[in-house]
């Protein structure tokens, strides 16, 4: 079966991606992502050798737009509280807008899948640790303007500014209250 014509091997990642997402990796099946992507099962599979190679493929696609958009939030400009906090309120919003995609696409991953798959693990790893190499930066250049306060190691501090960043991601799929969600940066920031 020849491609369509407006076959876009980017186009096609992205919406798997979304797929992925919005069901899970267990809970989408073939079907779906062909509905998702408009290719046939055969395309799917000769393209890119099945649903794991996809999951795999979707989870940089994650990568190189989602966890980019992060690093491009904290390295803008301003002091180092104002970044974190605009990369949280970014998390916040987007989430809180989303239809069927809240939450982080890594984090579902890690939760669902990396357990049990080495490659997941390693793809959710490298999205973790890009985001937490950003945070460890802004702490050392906040401690250096005299923003940051915390003592101990700036990864270790990155870590829990991370921790809280994630644990948004979670529970703004259960909580749609932005006020409770925007109270639980300010108070992490404050801490800072």
């Amino acid at each position: 079966m020849a491609r369509p014509r407006e076959f876009s091997e980017d186009r096609v990642v992205t919406a798997a991606m979304e797929a992925f997402w919005r069901h899970g990796y267990e809970a989408t099946s073939t079907r779906t992502l062909c509905d998702s992507t408009g290719l046939g099962p055969s395309s799917l599979y000769n393209t890119f050798g099945g649903k794991r190679q996809l999951y795999l493929r979707a989870l940089q696609r994650y990568y190189e737009t989602a966890t980019a958009e992060q690093v491009e939030i904290l390295r803008g400009d301003g002091p180092a509280k104002e970044r974190l906090r605009a990369m949280m309120v970014h998390a916040v919003d987007a989430d809180l807008d989303a239809t069927g995609t809240q939450g982080c696409f890594a984090i579902s991953a890690a939760v669902e899948v990396a357990g049990s798959d080495p490659q997941v693990r390693e793809a959710v790893r490298r999205s973790f640790d890009r985001v937490e190499e950003e945070l460890c930066a802004i702490v050392e250049q906040g401690r250096r303007a005299g923003e940051i306060r915390s003592t101990g190691e700036a990864r270790t501090v990155a870590r829990r500014v991370q921790s809280t960043y994630y644990g948004l991601r979670v529970l703004s799929r259960v909580q749609d209250d932005r006020e409770v969600l925007l109270a639980t940066v300010d108070g992490m920031l404050a801490d800072l």
